[in-house]
């Protein structure tokens, strides 16, 4: 019997046939802007052995400004063809299939030059966007089809035209943004002209054995959105011009919906994609959230797409495809859709990775070998930061004993794992768990390593972590941790203070506001709360949202005066503050805490500690950092024997396990 049947089913599109239903959607990872084209071809590679049926690269532009930001990669010049048949070539020698998307961001673009259909400024850009002429139109079209042709030359076995998210070809295609009165604009007939007319000029430029996915908004999001009778006009008019596949895009950037989250529902919008099932006669991919074999098999079983795309999953693990055709689908480093070390560093400037997997766009320059010599390590800690270093010790050949005074692996992961919308880490927990068992390692549950048990080893590394700090507040016995309210052993009262606007901070409120199961885990809750409706009843698919009561009275108080929250993700951080204030938290900031009492928190603000009050509280709640754990580190030190300490016991900022496992596998990989 064959595991996962319809995700591993072949898809024949014709002129070529596709080994499986997995699409490597497609991702910016700034490797492309690196110019090291060996870097960019083995990180497609890598994927390409892992079995994927096909892959679509990061966008790439047409023109410069259509880029979407300032020297963004493109097909420019012979140049480009050239370091882009490297990419395909290596893809192809690893038995893969790759396109090339092509996008224009349009208003998007982060540059001074960016053109739109009107002059209507983004809320996430600072530039008025230039409204198109005649030739200006042309010009885009002409750009589009050239960098198709391109690609063609570069090798890529078709190309993916971006019209979904925002982009330019879908801001052509609403009045949010199309407010013109020619023939590129007014009626649907003609705001639908740009897309389809590019998709028609493309085909024609490649011919028909190659494939063309259209990536088409399901669902905007936003005002004045499509509805659901022009979502399928535009993909049947798509469809006649000459595309192979559709592809699902979700929402557009500047939606205040989250579309990607952790805390979004695994294939939390399938059911958009199931509606156009049967509409049109080529295939269709579903997108989203779907970043396991049984979810990708659920949806497509339950008939909700031809095809499933996974983005970030192949950041996780690239042999995605292989581990869950061999039967070893527990074996899959799980994407949590955490957003820290990809999206977020894309949108800070930095090169992608993966929270779960360093060497993610770093396949050459983290490498794991083989140690030409096994040596005896021990490993005290069994968080993010010990779980990385043992197995990669593990896999390089090393003798590992790994020390954990925990009954169970995992350390501030266990506490992760508890917060509404963060059960994604539940699952990385596990895969830990199977790994180690798979594993050489020996592995000591309930120890509390000495000084005398780490003697006679090559080489120890301590991953001791953190213990919550205390903040040196009068009456601060009165408060509880946050590790007592998130492992169950304080349950807290009515009305809840908490101290401290990080990211723990804001853990513990939501934590504290579900009055049961998460959102997360109930689809038809989670839309309600965040006002997601059906496009055929609402156009664009957004309504007003209509959260949950909450479970209790919330407030979070920081000294910094600045807005609480502020320091939280890049691309998440207006998520959790959106939530948090749509269930009535109060946030604020600037307050100095003078005094813990049975009755609640004595606050007052500024230097000369004006306006006293009293905020009344059942619990008070301390989220006020860490201190690193570093007693067994000192220990060894006056014992003369050498250590390495990573981690929070090294350093003991916000919980951090990108961090932590980054450097945990590199210094088990150069050891």
């Amino acid at each position: 019997m064959t595991l996962y049947p319809h995700m591993l089913a072949p898809l024949d599109l014709g002129h070529v046939t596709l080994p499986n239903r997995v699409l490597m959607g497609s991702m910016h990872t700034g490797l492309e802007e690196t110019g090291d084209w060996n870097r960019v071809a083995e990180f497609y590679a890598a994927r390409a052995r892992g079995g994927v049926g096909l892959m679509v690269t990061g966008g790439m532009a047409p023109n410069p400004e259509g880029g979407v930001f300032p020297g963004a990669a493109g097909l420019f010049s012979p140049t480009d063809i050239a370091n882009h048949r490297i990419v395909t070539a290596r893809v192809h020698d690893a038995g893969g299939r790759i396109a090339m998307q092509i996008l224009h961001a349009g208003r998007y673009a982060m540059g001074k030059d960016c053109v739109s259909a009107s002059a209507v400024k983004s809320p996430i850009s600072p530039f008025v966007p230039q409204e198109l002429d005649e030739a200006g139109i042309e010009k885009q079209i002409a750009d589009i089809v050239t960098a198709a042709a391109r690609a063609q030359e570069a090798g890529y076995d078709g190309v993916e035209v971006m019209g979904s998210e925002g982009y330019l070809l879908n801001q052509f295609l609403v009045s949010h943004v199309n407010r013109r009165t020619d023939r590129w604009g007014g009626s649907y007939e003609n705001r639908m002209r740009l897309p389809v007319e590019v998709v028609t000029r493309v085909r024609q430029a490649v011919g028909r054995d190659f494939i063309l996915i259209y990536r088409l908004s399901m669902i905007d999001l936003i005002p004045d959105g499509s509805t659901w009778d022009e979502v399928v006009r535009l993909a049947r008019a798509v469809e006649a011009a000459g595309a192979s596949i559709l592809n699902t895009g979700i929402g557009w950037h500047e939606a205040r919906v989250p579309t990607i989250a952790t805390s979004v529902p695994r294939a939390g919008f399938a059911w958009v994609t199931k509606k156009l099932m049967g509409q049109v006669g080529i295939p269709v991919i579903t997108s989203n959230r779907i970043n396991t074999p049984e979810v990708a098999e659920e949806v497509l079983a339950g008939g909700c797409a031809d095809m499933v795309s996974m983005a970030r999953p192949f950041l996780a693990d690239p042999d995605f495809v292989a581990k869950a055709a061999a039967g070893r689908a527990a074996r899959i480093a799980p994407c949590i859709a955490c957003n820290q070390a990809c999206l977020d560093h894309i949108y800070s400037g930095k090169l992608a990775s993966c929270l779960v997997n360093p060497r993610a766009c770093h396949e050459t320059e983290l490498v794991i070998t083989r140690a030409p010599t096994p040596r005896r390590y021990a490993v005290v800690g069994a968080g993010p930061a010990g779980l990385s270093a043992a197995l990669t010790l593990d896999r390089r050949g090393h003798h590992v004993t790994l020390i954990e005074a925990a009954p169970q692996v995992g350390g501030q992961l266990i506490l992760a794992r508890e917060v509404p919308g963060k059960e994604e880490f539940r699952g990385l927990v596990a895969w830990y768990e199977t790994m180690l068992a798979e594993s050489r390692i020996d592995l000591r549950l309930n120890t509390r390593a000495s000084v005398a048990d780490l003697q006679g080893f090559d080489g120890v590394i301590l991953a001791t972590g953190v213990r919550p700090r205390a903040p040196g507040i009068a009456g601060q016995e009165h408060a509880v941790s946050y590790a007592d309210v998130l492992s169950g052993r304080v349950v807290a009262g009515p009305r809840a203070v908490i101290l401290g606007a990080g990211g723990i901070g804001f853990d513990v409120a939501e934590f504290l506001m579900e009055t049961g199961e998460s959102p997360t885990l109930h689809p038809e809750i989670w839309r309600r709360e965040w006002g997601v409706a059906d496009p055929a009843l609402v156009r664009g698919g957004l309504t007003v949202p209509r959260p949950e009561a909450p479970a209790r009275q919330v407030t979070i108080l920081q000294r910094k005066p600045e807005k609480p929250g502020r320091r939280l993700g890049k691309t998440t951080g207006w998520i959790h503050r959106a939530a948090l204030q749509a269930k009535g938290v109060r946030m604020i900031g600037g307050v100095n805490y003078e005094e813990i009492t049975p009755e609640g928190l004595r606050i007052s603000f500024g230097p000369d500690r004006s306006d006293p009050q009293l905020i009344a509280a059942d619990t008070v709640v301390l989220c006020v950092g860490q201190v690193s754990e570093r007693s067994l580190a000192d220990g060894l030190t006056e014992a003369g024997i050498a250590s390495h300490v990573i981690g929070g016991a090294e350093l003991a900022t916000e919980l951090d396990a990108k961090r932590a496992i980054d450097q945990g596998t590199r210094l088990a990989a150069a050891l």
